[in-house]
């Protein structure tokens, strides 16, 4: 099984995105992750510490496209399929799944500012509508841990807006750099965060602060974030991984209840799809009722991140020089 994750550490080309409904999605007929190849996603075994590490590396704006969604997606089943799939008896293929970023400084900055833009003015209500869906399906299935028994993180070097910051609270846990920022911009463009934040947040906060949270646009520190009990490990800049290693070293031992822990909480305080769905529609009608004002602030966001994207590129290339 441990050489049948290995071959994952590949790339691929994009699959049919989901149908934006709450039906099970179900991987293509004949499928066979074996042969699987991504294009935005790198998957590694660290079969020392028993972790599937999966990091995002979108070759456009570090935001969520139809793409990598749908290359999250097929991820997300087949890791279900796989277990699912095991002997009685056979060991677990790896018990951590951490979803990263190969962008510097960046983990995810949401969603696509110039889909939505586009939707809205030719009206395209259902696009917007599907690519919420997809969105939040697939934050569902990460806050079910794919229906494996293991535990998910996400490890945050870097931004984590909008959409990305969602994503992650969608993990069992978060383990953030000390430098990474993290928040919920969406009212700047008078809109607000309609994939999960206000699920994830007031599990993990109470009502009252959850709404200040989302309101204020603000964007946090990972220290912040971290004396709120948003974040559970706070790593030094560049020790993000190591830091998570050593966690994981230092409670494998307690694995089994740990998990089990986890597993009560989405038991004693779940996080329905319909819940997401009804929120996502809120979310869909709201964006649609945007005005051009709000719009062009959209689209100045995105021009940002744009050069953002291009520093992170510009890194990447002195570093392997």
């Amino acid at each position: 099984m441990n050489s049948f994750v290995k071959s994952l550490s590949s790339r691929s080309g994009p699959s049919r995105l989901p149908t934006g409904n709450s039906a099970p999605i179900r991987l293509p007929k004949n499928f066979n992750i074996r042969n699987a190849r991504f294009e935005q996603l790198d998957l590694r075994l660290d079969e020392r510490n028993r972790i599937l590490w999966c990091d995002m590396r979108p070759a456009g704006r570090p935001s969520f496209t139809h793409e990598l969604m749908t290359e999250f997606r097929t991820v997300q089943l087949a890791i279900r399929q796989m277990f699912a799939d095991r002997k009685e008896n056979e060991p677990a293929p790896f018990d951590y799944f951490v979803s990263g970023s190969q962008t510097p400084g960046i983990y995810n900055l949401g969603g696509d500012l110039a889909y939505f833009v586009d939707s809205v003015r030719s009206g395209d209500i259902e696009s917007v509508r599907r690519y919420a869906y997809a969105c939040v399906e697939g934050q569902y299935e990460n806050t079910k841990a794919f229906g494996a028994p293991i535990i998910t993180m996400a490890l945050v070097r870097g931004d984590a807006l909008g959409g990305g910051f969602e994503f992650a609270l969608s993990y069992d846990m978060i383990v953030a750099e000390r430098s990474a920022k993290l928040g919920l911009p969406e009212v700047l463009f008078n809109l607000f965060p309609g994939m999960g934040a206000y699920s994830f947040i007031s599990r993990r906060l109470d009502r009252r602060t959850a709404e200040q949270f989302i309101l204020s646009g603000r964007v946090y520190s990972a220290e912040e974030l971290y004396d709120m009990g948003i974040i559970d490990v706070l790593a030094e800049d560049g020790e993000g991984e190591l830091a998570l290693c050593e966690h994981v070293a230092q409670h494998s031992r307690r694995f089994n209840m740990r998990r089990a822990v986890f597993e009560a909480r989405r038991r004693v305080n779940p996080v329905t799809l319909d819940e997401l769905l009804s929120v996502t529609d809120l979310w869909t009608e709201t964006m649609m009722n945007l005005e051009e004002r709000d719009l062009r602030i959209m689209l100045r966001l995105a021009a940002a991140q744009d050069r953002r994207l291009a520093g992170a590129r510009d890194e990447i290339t002195l570093v392997r020089d």
